[in-house]
This record gives structure tokens, C-alpha cells and sequence, in this order.
């Protein structure tokens, strides 16, 4: 029988770099906005805390996440389910037997696409919602589709 225990395997570790991608912008945006409301508004004596506050930040969502998320994320598929733990400040883990998998779904956005890797999102009938897994090698997630569907097959039983 399968346990909430850690699960075996970890992300891709090019999702770390997705994810510092994704938070560069972040961060980016979020300058622009500063400066833009800062020169409209006119808001130069608050200036000084600015730039430190928002340094802090980058900092933060930009070097510490990405390796925390890294360390945190996992998944594995047995025989009998798949299950995924998550979190940054908690974490999450979720077990869905193969014989309540209902839909599995393999996606790609623009920074998945530019470092060859994708999510695969598994849907069962729980009101938790999906299980999620991103951040894989494109080839890995494309296996692992072709694994939980044929599990899920086999499995039989009427997903709900």
C-alpha cells in the first residue's frame, strides 16, 4: 500500500532556472510599476526604502524560492497512485489512486517550451482538484502521461 511518505523523484533541475526566470520578470514589472508611480506621484521622499525594500524582495523570490521550491517538489507513480508534495511555506502532499484518475494532461508555457520542460497535471474527482507536477523534462512528462493512462486503465473502476 502506498503512503503519504516523501515521494521519490524531484523536478527537473532546469525548473530552478524556469522558476528564477519567471520571478526575474516578476521583479521587473514590479520595478517599472515603482518607478512609474513614483515619477507620476511624485513620491521622491519615499525613495530611499524603495529600491532597499524591493532589492530585499528580488532577493528573495529570485535566488531563495527557486532552490527551496527545488528541494520541497517531488513526485512519484506506483502501481497503485500517483502523488506529488508541494509547498513553500507548508507543504502539501496528494495521493490519487490510479483507479480515481479521470483525465491526465501534459502542458508546456513559453519558458517550459524555451528549457525543454512540461507539467503534467492529473484530474481526479476529489474537490482538493488536480495534481500537479511541473517543472519535468519534456520527455519525462511525455512518458509519464503515457504511464498514468495506461495505469489508469488497467485500473478499471469508474474514476469518481
Amino acid at each position: 500500500m502506498t503512503s503519504l511518505r516523501p515521494p521519490a523523484h524531484r523536478v527537473h533541475p532546469r525548473a530552478r532556472l524556469m522558476w528564477q526566470l519567471a520571478a526575474g520578470t516578476e521583479v521587473l514589472v514590479l520595478t517599472a510599476a515603482l518607478v512609474i508611480t513614483g515619477v507620476v506621484l511624485h513620491l521622491y521622499a519615499l525613495r530611499w526604502w524603495m529600491p532597499v525594500l524591493l532589492a530585499a524582495y528580488a532577493v528573495v523570490r529570485v535566488v531563495v524560492v527557486p532552490v527551496w521550491r527545488f528541494r520541497v517538489h517531488r513526485w512519484e507513480v506506483t502501481p497503485q497512485a500517483a502523488y506529488t508534495q508541494t509547498g513553500w511555506w507548508s507543504r502539501e502532499r496528494r495521493l490519487a489512486p490510479m483507479s480515481r484518475i479521470q483525465t491526465v494532461d501534459w502542458d508546456q508555457g513559453p519558458l517550459e517550451r524555451l528549457l525543454g520542460l512540461a507539467n503534467v497535471t492529473i484530474t481526479t474527482a476529489s474537490a482538493a482538484g488536480a495534481l500537479s507536477i511541473g517543472g519535468l523534462d519534456q520527455a519525462t512528462a511525455e512518458s509519464l502521461v503515457a504511464e498514468l493512462t495506461a495505469k489508469a486503465e488497467a485500473a478499471g473502476g469508474d474514476a469518481t
